[in-house]
């Protein structure tokens, strides 16, 4: 059956034998042997292209039977319906193609954006390894002429260590030879005076002769003149003292008084030089105290009457340290201060840390605020003493005992005379010092307080160890501790000198705050020491100027250059120990 304006028409049914229900015959056996010799594809391909009347003449003949039925136009409107039908799905078809068309060109766009993204993922990763590749490809190169200009170096110093050899041993072979050639003419001209002394003593041999015969003769006569006469002097007085009593008497009595006053004029002196030297004096040993002596009354009498009437000062006046470390130290301030007021026993105490943190300030500070008088000796002095070091440590100590108000003796660079005992750095006078030192340290006393200082602390005798109560660590100036340091000095070497009106000293306007916070990160790993020497630095810059007036320019150049010298003194430390480890392996291998 087959659709014709939407009614379905039969279709000719084929029978058994071949023939279809309408009477018409099948091919004929000469075409389908025809076909059969095509293969199946030409088959298909003739099928497809060939026409068929039959049914154009079925459909002639249902259109003739559909106008002569009652339905025809019925079934037109209905035909048509189906036909608009038909349209409006096929729009509605091709609507969705073109909206399949549309989504597929969106996700082909997104698949383009995606792989371009990819691309430029991968393009950047490229760039990037080959960045990486030409800054390691720079860096060697860089190292590598780095190498070269050092291996330059070597051999240019090498070659000029060799050349100043050359002109040392050329300029001393020739001043060996000037001495030598000195040497020479000095012989030739000794012995040239000595063969014309000797002509002229042979020529003039029987005069000198004469000469010395009359001079023997004539202190011949002399002596015996001079013993005659004394002999005739002690014989006339000896007889007249033995036969007068009174006379004798007189001259043992003067003899024994005059031998007794020397004995006890030399008893005295003694006796009143070691007390003037005990209670007046000052020990050679102590370079620096506040002790005030009878004669400091009597040359500066303004200075003592001013520190007798000074209060105590706070510890840590002018000190600034780590908060934890101002801390521990205010309450070793306090504990001191509460001993003396209670004639307690004095603690000894180590400070160790790097040099210029505030150890001996510190020192100063606490004895002030104890009330105490301080006294300053440094380990150096100890061992140039030699033998005499032993009698100068019993000076120190005895001195020590003589005060009323209590001694805090800070002994600064320690380390130089209380190094170990079986060290073979130290002498056998060195190690008398340290056994006195030790000796009379062996107990607390309520007389002196100890405080040593030191940069390497673990150079002391163990018995030195065991005298010490506490020990604090003097670190460097954090980034805070800096600035607080630096506003400190400024105030003090810049901004005061300029408040007081000094002759050409001043300070030109800018922000005070920020430069100092910004110097404090440039002075990274100083000491407090050399930040005050910073300050010193600026005054100098204003003194060196022209019109006297102190530029951020100038403060901020100050700053850098002293930053620069801290670097290169660290510098020449770390060559200085890597020497040092050196020369000790080398002496550990000899």
């Amino acid at each position: 059956m087959s659709w014709i304006f939407g009614y379905k028409t039969p279709q000719p049914q084929m029978t058994s034998g071949g023939s279809s229900d309408d009477g018409e015959t099948p091919n004929t056996a000469g075409q389908a042997s025809g076909d059969q010799k095509l293969t199946s594809a030409e088959r298909k391909a003739m099928e497809a292209y060939r026409f068929d009347s039959s049914a154009l003449e079925r459909a002639a003949e249902a259109a003739k039977t559909l106008e002569r039925s009652k339905h025809a136009r019925e079934a037109l409107d209905l035909s048509k319906m189906q036909e608009v039908t038909r349209q409006q799905e096929y729009q509605v078809k091709v609507k969705e193609f073109e909206a399949h068309i549309e989504q597929a060109k969106v996700e082909q766009k997104r698949i383009d954006h995606e792989e371009r993204r990819k691309t430029l993922i991968e393009e950047t990763k490229q760039q990037q390894q080959r960045a990486q590749y030409q800054d390691q490809l720079a860096r060697k190169r860089y190292e590598e002429q780095l190498a070269q200009q050092q291996r330059v170096q070597e051999d240019n110093l090498r070659k000029q260590e060799e050349s100043v050899a050359k002109q040392e041993a050329m300029r001393r072979a020739t001043i060996e030879h000037e001495i030598e050639m000195k040497e020479k003419n000095k012989l030739k001209m000794l012995e040239h005076e000595m063969r014309a002394k000797a002509k002229v003593e042979r020529e003039n041999r029987d005069l000198t002769l004469e000469q010395i015969r009359l001079k023997a003769q004539e202190n011949r006569v002399t002596v015996l003149e001079s013993i005659k006469t004394a002999g005739t002097v002690l014989g006339t007085g000896a007889q007249a003292l033995l036969t007068d009593w009174d006379k004798v008497l007189a001259a043992v009595g003067g003899l024994s008084l005059l031998a007794l006053g020397i004995y006890s004029a030399k008893s005295t002196t003694g006796v009143a030089s070691r007390y003037v030297e005990a209670r007046i004096g000052k020990p050679s040993l102590v370079n620096e105290t506040s002790r005030f002596s009878f004669l400091d009354f009597i040359s500066h009498p303004i200075k003592a009457f001013k520190r007798l009437k000074a209060k105590p000062s706070d510890a840590l006046q002018g000190v600034i340290l780590e908060p934890k470390l101002e801390e521990r130290l205010r309450d070793v301030a306090i504990a001191t201060k509460n001993t003396r007021q209670n004639n307690g026993m004095y603690r000894n105490i180590l400070m160790h840390g790097p040099p210029g943190t505030g150890k001996t300030m510190f020192a100063k500070k606490l004895a002030e605020h104890s009330g105490m008088d301080y006294a300053i000796m440094t380990g150096g002095d100890v061992g140039p003493m030699g033998k005499e070091g032993v009698t100068a440590i019993h000076k120190v100590f005895d001195w020590a005992h003589t005060s009323r108000r209590g001694l805090l003796l800070f002994v600064d660079e320690a380390d130089a005379f209380l190094r170990k005992r079986s060290s073979e750095q130290i002498s056998e006078d060195l190690r008398s010092a340290l056994n006195a030192f030790l000796y009379r340290t062996s107990e607390q006393n309520p007389k002196f307080m100890l405080v040593l200082a030191s940069n390497t602390p673990e150079q002391f005798d163990y018995a030195i160890n065991d005298r010490l109560d506490e020990m604090v660590e003097f670190l460097l100036p954090g980034l805070e501790e800096r600035e607080r340091l630096i506003r400190l000095y400024f105030d003090k070497f810049v901004l005061q000198p300029a408040a007081e009106g000094k002759k050409r000293f001043n300070v030109e306007q800018f922000d005070y705050g920020a430069v100092c916070t910004r110097m404090a990160i440039m002075c990274a790993g100083m000491s407090g020491r050399e930040i005050s020497k910073l300050g010193v630095s600026w005054q100098a810059a204003v003194y060196a100027s022209e019109n006297g007036v102190l530029t951020e320019k100038m403060v901020l150049d100050r700053c850098e250059a002293a930053a620069n010298q801290h670097k290169q003194k660290m510098a020449w430390l770390s060559e200085q120990e890597k020497g040092d480890h050196k020369s000790i392996t080398a002496g550990k291998t000899t």
